[in-house]
């Protein structure tokens, strides 16, 4: 296996042509509300070991945009495109947002974030993983418990564009699903019920 290029940061910090790349970028992402390029500047600040102040900034902006992308799809009974760049930026959003939850043990907020993923998501494999995140949530199974005992890290493609979602699990779906055969089923009802309200 090929070794990625070592990066010298404080070599970085003086190179002017990436420090004009990441204003550039400050700017567009702030004028066009973008969230994917809040990530690409999220990750260039994070190389050059940006003060914490500026990365949580750009964590909040990165998030609250999410919510605004999330509230506007509702509203208008859309659904994210996991082929749009943008629309899989604030879908990715969301879902670490959720997964900090999880972390946190707030069950609740994390359950809630996973089943509005699972109803908002285009793509019925990732709606399937969002479904078992929130099932697992559910049954009271802890954040570290979820990773050791249901999660298979060694099947994450990195270069899928999805990579950054848990969907790769011990067992396939289905058997998953029968392991949570109760909190899965719940989960559904809750978001039959929520689609429901939406078209009310």
């Amino acid at each position: 296996m090929e070794q990625a290029p070592e990066i010298h940061v404080e070599e970085l910090k003086k190179d002017e042509e990436f420090l004009a790349n990441i204003k550039r970028l400050e700017v567009e992402c702030k004028e066009e509300q973008s969230i994917s390029k809040g990530y690409q500047l999220l990750d260039a600040q994070l190389i050059i070991e940006a003060p914490e102040e500026e990365i949580n900034e750009i964590f909040t902006f990165i998030v609250n945009a999410a919510f605004d992308a999330l509230a506007e799809k509702l509203s208008t009974a859309q659904t994210f495109s996991m082929e749009h760049d943008e629309e899989r930026a604030a879908a990715r959003a969301i879902y670490e947002h959720g997964i900090q939850l999880y972390s946190e043990n707030n069950q609740k907020g994390a359950k809630e974030i996973f089943l509005i993923l699972s109803y908002s998501i285009d793509k019925s494999s990732l709606k399937d993983a969002m479904l078992l995140h929130a099932a697992a949530v559910m049954s009271g199974t802890s954040f570290d418990d979820f990773i050791e005992k249901y999660v298979d890290v060694s099947k994450v493609e990195e270069t899928d564009p999805l990579a950054f979602f848990i969907q790769t699990f011990t067992k396939s779906i289905p058997d998953m699903f029968s392991t949570f055969e109760k909190e899965v089923a719940l989960a559904r009802e809750e978001i039959r019920v929520f689609a429901n309200s939406q078209e009310g």
